[in-house]
């Protein structure tokens, strides 16, 4: 009832914009520019935590863009899930451009030339390569829509807040991604295994030791990963990446086991051991990535990638 309330006050009469504070308005000009005005970039934090994949974010994580990111969160203000959520799939369509998706075989194939979102992905094969040209539905392990896998929350944070800010702006992304033509939804198949200390305060390597193993994909849900397009990791916000690398080992040690369920028809444990064995390489970089995620916001020394 709360949530009902407080979504329809939110929507009726915004007090002030989210991120300055203007008032009368959901999200004023200049605070949408600085939002969604420049073009997402691919980010790296620094340390990079192994199993990472690609990260797009959409703006850097400061001043009017975390005031919009802390009232949609910690203050409720529901209403800032639109803008965020278009900031979003900004991020979602710059990943696709760039991320590697499986060919013949299971083959990985990595883009060349112009990736097309419309209705449908648009890609061409040459020598193994692609340069533009054939048409697939979806470019994930199946042929579904793209699937875009929010990062859970703890339940006691949720509870907190009366609600869950990554899957409201996930869902606002995929509303705005079918909207301009690209068939997306969202995939809550990401919980929470053990409890999990508060994130805050803890430095990058005490945030990996936290998330290490933390997360797992709820039972039925390899076969619905397996069923849908791509995957996308989604979040709020990347600081030290490790939410993103935990939520990575445990969607692909899912698709690994539903793999090795299909290769060997054998619905036993052994599918289970395979699956974690190689969503271990692949956080070790031994095999190449079909998951790509995106976020709203990054920390700005994260937009600086091109190091020496």
């Amino acid at each position: 009832m709360r949530g009902w309330w407080r979504d329809l006050t939110d929507l009726v009469l915004p007090a002030e914009c989210g991120g300055c504070g203007r008032p009368r308005a959901v999200l004023c000009p200049e605070c949408r520019a600085a939002l969604s005005g420049a073009a997402p970039c691919r980010v790296r934090p620094v340390p990079e935590p192994a199993g990472l994949p690609v990260v797009h974010a959409a703006a850097p994580y400061e001043d009017e863009v975390r005031a919009a990111l802390l009232a949609h969160k910690e203050r409720g203000a529901l209403a800032l899930a639109a803008p965020l959520g278009t900031a979003l799939a900004g991020a979602v369509r710059a990943g696709l451009a760039s991320v590697r998706r499986p060919g013949p075989g299971g083959r990985l194939m990595a883009p060349q030339g112009r990736l097309r979102l419309g209705k449908g992905e648009v890609w061409g094969e040459r020598d193994g390569w692609e340069s533009g040209g054939a048409e697939v539905r979806a470019a994930g392990t199946g042929e579904g829509p793209l699937l875009l896998v929010p990062v859970p929350s703890a339940r006691r944070a949720v509870r907190a807040r009366g609600h869950d800010p990554a899957r409201r702006i996930a869902l606002a992304a995929a509303g705005e991604l079918r909207r301009t033509g690209t068939p997306a939804r969202v995939l809550g198949v990401l919980r929470q295994r053990r409890a999990v200390a508060d994130q805050a305060g803890l430095n990058s390597r005490q945030r990996l030791e936290n998330l290490a193993d933390a997360l797992e994909v709820v039972a039925g849900g390899e076969r619905l990963l397996a069923e849908g397009g791509r995957v996308v990791l989604v979040d709020d916000l990347m600081t030290t990446g490790a939410s993103l690398a935990e939520a990575a080992r445990a969607v692909r040690a899912a698709q690994s086991g539903a793999r090795a369920l299909r290769w060997t028809g054998e619905r036993t444990g052994r599918s289970e051991v395979c699956g974690r064995n190689a969503g271990r390489e692949q956080a070790g970089g031994k095999n190449s990535d079909t998951v790509c995620s995106a976020v709203v916001a990054a920390s700005p020394d994260a937009f600086e990638i091109n190091r020496n």
